[in-house]
């Protein structure tokens, strides 16, 4: 069920377990229950209902505040999640505490890195921008200083390591005199800022745009909104 993106693993085992999960059409309640790849997985409505009332937010993350786990002293991003905070740009219903139940920050941004930040309850979400080859492209606008030649724009598109295994081939390419624009497929721990650094650039600001076909838009740091029914990545 994981795998076919129907939920995550642990919804899929909460499921099961009561008794809210059809294999072409036969109840299925025992965990671990083999299904071919030609056999049709279903969720009963009462499944259904409860994926669609789970809350994903995203967040213009300010610098100075983490993704996840505070760590010296700096608070973590969740705690901007408030009703006082939610952008009155975007419609959405009344920010209530029972959101927060659950929720977990699908992917990172650094400390010192500002812009998208995606929280969620829902696993197919988190699996679908975390998950090991997700196809979901990451954009950036990234303001450098130092001096950069054609080989080091081509190294920074293909060519580089990091922690002993080659990059996934990026896209690059000035946005200005001083501003890259960055698309990624992958998140290695500070990736954007170490990939400057190897080809002689000095990150000095950094700046997360998209995730998938989710723009940061017109949310103001420190705001947030509901990801839209009509929306996906």
């Amino acid at each position: 069920m994981a795998l076919r993106g129907l939920c995550s693993r642990r919804e899929a085992d909460e499921y099961i377990s009561r008794g809210l999960v059809y294999v072409d059409g036969k109840k299925i309640d025992v965990l671990g229950t083999k299904v071919l790849p030609h056999q049709t997985i279903t969720l009963k409505e009462e499944a259904q209902k409860q994926q669609a009332s789970l809350k994903t937010i995203i967040l213009h993350k300010p610098v100075g505040w983490v993704s996840g786990q505070p760590e010296d002293g700096y608070p973590p991003a969740i705690e901007l999640v408030t009703e006082a905070n939610r952008s009155r740009l975007f419609p959405g219903e009344p920010f209530r505490p029972e959101f927060l139940r659950g929720i977990a920050p699908a992917g990172r941004l650094d400390i010192d890195s500002t812009g998208l930040l995606v929280f969620t309850q829902d696993g197919r979400i988190a699996k679908l921008l975390t998950g090991e080859g997700t196809k979901v492209p990451k954009q950036y606008l990234v303001r450098v200083t130092g001096r950069l030649d054609p080989r080091g724009l081509q190294l920074l598109c293909h060519g580089l390591s990091l922690d002993g295994e080659k990059l996934r081939p990026a896209q690059v390419r000035w946005q200005n005199e001083d501003q890259l624009h960055f698309t990624l497929w992958e998140g290695k721990k500070r990736q954007i800022r170490r990939m400057c650094v190897a080809v002689g650039l000095q990150v000095v600001g950094l700046k997360r745009t998209f995730i998938g076909q989710i723009a940061l838009g017109r949310l103001e740091p420190g705001t947030w909104r509901y990801l839209q029914s009509n929306e996906s990545f």
